[in-house]
C-alpha cells in the first residue's frame, strides 16, 4: 500500500461522531468511565483483526503492515466495519457480526431455543431475523395436548418482549426481523400486527411473498392459504386485495415491508445447502439458518478527487476491505457452535458502500437523475469486481470456502467467500465517518437525529455550508430556514443549480428511490438495504407504485416509510416535528389549591373543583355528580379529566369554555337562573364564572354567568343508558326519552 497512515497523525472527527464514540464505542473501565480514544479504539480493532493472518503462516512483519493497512482505512474514514466489530475487537466478548438468522420449528422445544439463542446474540451486539412460516396457524390442533396453537403473532409477542429485556452489550437495543409467508393461513393478523404502535416495537416484519402471488395482484386473482403443518390447503384469499392490505398498512405505520424470496434465492450461492427464508434486522443479508455476516462499508465520499471519481483508491480499498472481512470471520467468537460452524462453511462477507449521496453532490449529478443510477452501476459492478479478485486472492493462498463443491460459483470462479458484498444502511457508522447514510440521499440539509437513549444530535450538510459559504448566500437567517424546511425546494435565496444538486429525500419521487436501490442491486450479492422515503402526503397508491416496481426491477426486498407516520423517528426535520409533534401534559405540582362549585342539573347537583398551579392559573378540573355511579358520573370524571388534559397542555381556558357552553342533553330542561342545560354546559360556565371572578377573562363576548350560588333540584339523574333525564312514574325511575331502561326492571 503505497500511502500507509502514520500512527501519529490525527483523526479528523465531526463532534457528533466523538458524541456517538464515546456513548457506544470506546472502552469503558468498571466505573463506565471511557479509558479509550478513537484513535485508540482503531488501533485496537485493525490489531485485532490482523492477527487472524497469522493462521495462515505470515511473519509478525507481515501482519504488521497488514495492521497498518487496515488501521489507516478506518483512520482515513475511507472504511469502516459494522457496529459489533468496532465495539468488541480485541475485547473479551469478541463478538464481531451484526447479523443472524435463526430457525424457528413448530415445537415448543423450537420456539424458545431460538428465543435463548436469540437473547444469547443480543446480548453480544447482533440482530436476528426470523421466519415464523413454518409455525403452525392460530386455531390449529397441538397433538400431544389436543389443545389449539395460538399462532405465530403470539409467539412473535413473546420474543418481542424477551428482546426488551436485554440490551445489546449495554450499548445497543436489540432488534428482530420477523417474516411470514404469503401463504400462511395467519397473513392477515401478520399484515396488521404493527397497527397498534405500542406492540412489536424490537421487531421490523416483512411479508415474503413469491412471483406466484404478485403475478395474481396484477391479475386480480385469488390464491392458496397453506397450513405449514401438514402443507394443505386451508383457504383462499384475493391476492389484490391482500397486497392492498399491505400498502395501507405500510403507508401508515412503516410496516410490513416485502421480501421477494423467489429472487433472493435465484441468488442463494449455496443452493445445495438449504433454501433462503429469512434476513437480517433491516433486509440486506438473506441467510440461511444459523447463517452470520460480518459487513463493512466503503465511505464513497472519500473516494472523488479533483472533481472525479478515484478508482485506483477505490480499488485499493476494496481489496484491504475484503481482507478485513474475511479476516472476521476468523477471529471472531461465535455465540453458537452452531453458527460458527455454518458462518465458516459459507464464509458470506458483506462489503457495502455509505457516502453515496456525497459523492453525487462532490460530481455535480443529481441523486434523481439518469447519471446517478449510471454512476451507481459503475461504482457498485466495480467493487462487486474488485471484491471477486480479492477473494480470488485469499482463495489462492487459504482455500476455497468450504461449501464450494455445489456452490453457484463452482467450476466458475475460486472464491474464499460465498458472497462479498451487502448494502447496509450504515446508520451510526456513517456518522463516525462524517458521511450521508447508505446509498440514501441527503435526508434533509439540516435535520436533527434522534439516537442514543432519547439524545438528539443536529446534522447540517458541510458540503452545502462550504457552497453557500463559496458562493455568497450563506447567512444563520437561512440556515435556520433550510432546518425548519429540510429541503431547498421552496426557498427562493437559493440558486436553482444548487437546489438541483443539493436534493433531499422527500424530493425524490418513488420511482427514482425504487430504481435507486435497483442499480445497486444489479451487482450486489446479498440485498441492499434502502428505505423508500415518502413525504407524509404521499397516498396508499403511492406504497403499491414502489412494491410493484421493486419486485419488476428485481430487488430482493423493499420497505417503505412515510414521513410522520410514527410516534418517534430517527431522522426528522421541523417539518417532520410539526406533522406529529404532539403536545405533553406538563407534570402536576405536589400541592394545588382551588375552589369547589355546586351546579345545578338535570342529572341532580355536579360539584365542579377547579384547581390552581403555582402561578395562579387555572389547571386542573374535578366533577363529581352528586349521586355516585352510574354512566352520567362516569362521563362527568371524564369530562373532568378531559379538561384537566387541555389545561395542563396549555390550552387557553376561554376556548374550552366556548366548547362546552350550550351543550345540551335537552335544552327544554335549563335548570336554575344559569338555565344549565348539560353537565358539560355548567362546567363550562362553572370555569367561565372562575375566570371572571379571578380578573382572568380577557374576551367580553362570552355571556355573563349569573349564577348566585343557589341550589335548584329537579329530576332524578340521567339515564345510564342514554343520558336523557330520569322520571319518576308509577313508583319508579324511568327514561324521560323511551330508551326503554327503568330501575325497576
Amino acid at each position: 500500500m503505497s500511502n500507509l497512515r502514520s500512527l501519529d497523525a490525527p483523526i479528523e472527527l465531526t463532534p457528533n461522531a466523538l458524541k456517538v464514540l464515546e456513548k457506544r464505542y470506546l472502552r469503558r473501565d468498571l466505573d463506565n468511565r471511557v479509558v479509550e480514544t478513537p484513535k485508540e479504539m482503531f488501533i485496537r480493532v485493525a490489531r485485532a483483526i490482523a492477527e487472524a493472518d497469522l493462521h495462515y503462516g505470515k511473519t509478525k512483519e507481515e501482519v504488521e503492515e497488514t495492521f497498518l493497512e487496515f488501521y489507516t482505512i478506518m483512520a482515513n474514514l475511507e472504511f469502516l466495519p459494522n457496529s459489533p466489530t468496532l465495539m468488541n475487537a480485541g475485547t473479551e466478548m469478541g463478538q464481531l457480526s451484526a447479523c443472524f438468522v435463526l430457525p424457528v420449528e413448530d415445537s415448543i422445544e423450537g420456539i424458545f431455543n431460538a428465543i435463548k439463542h436469540a437473547a444469547i446474540i443480543h446480548k453480544t451486539g447482533g440482530g436476528t431475523g426470523f421466519s415464523f412460516s413454518r409455525l403452525r396457524p392460530k386455531g390449529d390442533v397441538v397433538k400431544t395436548t389436543m389443545g389449539v396453537a395460538s399462532g405465530p403473532v403470539s409467539f412473535m409477542m413473546v420474543y418481542d418482549a424477551a428482546t426488551e429485556a436485554i440490551k445489546q452489550g449495554g450499548k445497543r437495543r436489540g432488534a428482530n426481523m420477523g417474516i411470514l409467508d404469503v401463504h400462511h393461513p395467519d397473513i392477515l393478523e401478520f399484515i396488521t400486527c404493527k397497527r397498534d404502535n405500542q406492540k412489536l416495537s424490537n421487531f421490523n416484519i416483512s411479508v415474503a411473498v413469491d412471483d406466484a402471488f404478485m403475478e395474481a395482484v396484477e391479475k386480480g386473482e385469488e390464491f392458496d392459504l397453506i397450513n405449514p403443518r401438514n402443507g394443505q390447503k386451508v383457504g383462499k384469499l384475493n391476492a389484490r386485495e391482500v397486497f392492498d392490505l399491505i400498502a395501507e398498512t405500510a403507508w401508515a405505520t412503516g410496516d410490513p415491508g416485502l421480501v421477494f424470496l423467489d429472487e433472493i434465492n435465484r441468488h442463494n450461492p449455496t443452493p445445495h445447502v438449504g433454501r433462503i427464508e429469512a434476513t437480517n434486522p433491516c433486509g440486506e443479508q438473506p441467510l440461511l439458518p444459523y447463517e452470520s455476516c460480518n459487513l463493512g462499508s466503503i465511505n464513497l465520499s472519500k473516494m472523488v478527487k479533483d472533481g472525479r471519481i478515484d478508482w485506483d483508491r477505490l480499488r485499493e480499498v476494496t481489496r484491504i476491505a475484503v481482507h478485513f472481512l474475511d479476516n472476521v470471520i476468523d477471529v471472531n467468537k461465535y455465540p453458537l457452535p452452531e453458527i460458527e460452524r455454518m458462518t465458516k462453511a459459507n464464509r458470506k462477507i458483506g462489503l457495502g458502500v455509505m457516502g453515496f449521496a456525497d459523492m453525487l453532490i462532490k460530481l455535480r449529478i443529481p441523486y434523481d437523475s439518469r447519471k446517478a443510477l449510471e454512476v451507481a452501476e459503475a461504482v457498485m459492478r466495480f467493487i462487486q469486481e474488485e471484491s471477486k479478485v480479492a477473494s480470488e486472492i485469499l482463495a489462492e493462498e487459504r482455500g476455497v470456502f468450504p461449501n464450494y463443491e455445489g456452490s453457484i460459483w463452482d467450476g466458475v470462479r475460486k472464491l474464499r467467500n460465498a458472497t462479498t458484498t451487502t448494502i447496509a444502511p450504515t446508520g451510526t457508522i456513517s456518522i463516525i465517518a462524517g458521511c450521508s447514510s447508505g446509498i440514501e440521499p441527503l435526508f434533509a440539509i439540516c435535520y436533527v437525529r434522534n439516537v442514543l437513549e432519547g439524545q438528539r444530535l443536529i446534522e447540517v450538510n458541510s458540503l452545502f455550508e462550504e457552497e453557500a459559504k463559496r458562493r455568497g448566500f450563506y447567512s444563520e437567517a437561512l440556515m435556520e430556514k433550510i432546518a425548519q424546511k429540510g429541503s431547498l425546494r421552496d426557498i427562493d435565496e437559493i440558486p436553482e443549480d444548487v437546489k438541483r444538486v443539493f436534493v433531499t429525500a422527500h424530493d425524490v419521487s418513488v420511482e427514482w428511490h425504487v430504481r435507486m436501490q435497483a442499480a445497486f442491486q444489479k451487482y450486489t450479492d446479498n440485498a441492499v438495504s434502502k428505505t423508500i422515503n415518502l413525504p407524509n402526503s404521499a397516498t396508499v397508491e403511492d406504497v403499491k407504485r414502489a412494491f410493484m416496481l421493486a419486485w419488476k426491477l428485481k430487488c430482493k426486498g423493499i420497505t417503505v416509510y412515510r414521513d410522520g407516520c410514527k410516534e418517534t423517528q430517527v431522522l426528522e426535520t421541523g417539518e417532520t416535528r410539526r406533522i406529529r409533534q404532539w403536545i405533553k401534559p406538563r407534570k402536576r405540582p405536589k400541592k394545588t389549591y382551588g375552589v369547589t362549585v355546586e351546579m345545578p342539573t338535570g342529572c341532580g347537583s355536579l360539584y365542579i373543583t377547579i384547581n390552581e398551579d403555582e402561578n395562579g392559573m387555572p389547571f386542573e378540573v374535578f366533577a363529581r355528580l352528586g349521586k355516585a355511579g352510574g354512566c352520567a358520573s362516569a362521563q362527568t370524571e371524564g369530562l373532568g379529566r378531559a379538561v384537566s388534559l387541555m389545561l395542563r397542555c396549555g390550552v387557553d381556558p376561554e376556548h374550552i369554555v366556548r366548547q362546552f357552553k350550550g351543550i345540551s342533553c335537552d335544552r327544554h330542561y335549563g335548570v336554575g337562573v344559569n338555565k344549565i342545560l348539560s353537565c358539560p354546559d355548567a362546567i363550562g360556565k362553572a370555569l367561565e364564572e372562575y375566570l371572571r371572578e379571578k380578573g382572568l377573562l380577557k374576551s367580553e363576548n362570552l355571556e355573563a354567568s349569573k349564577s348566585e350560588g343557589k341550589k335548584v333540584l329537579l329530576g332524578n339523574g340521567a339515564c345510564p343508558w342514554c343520558g336523557s333525564p330520569l322520571i319518576m312514574m308509577e313508583g319508579c325511575k324511568r327514561c324521560l326519552a323511551g330508551c326503554g331502561y327503568s330501575e325497576c326492571s
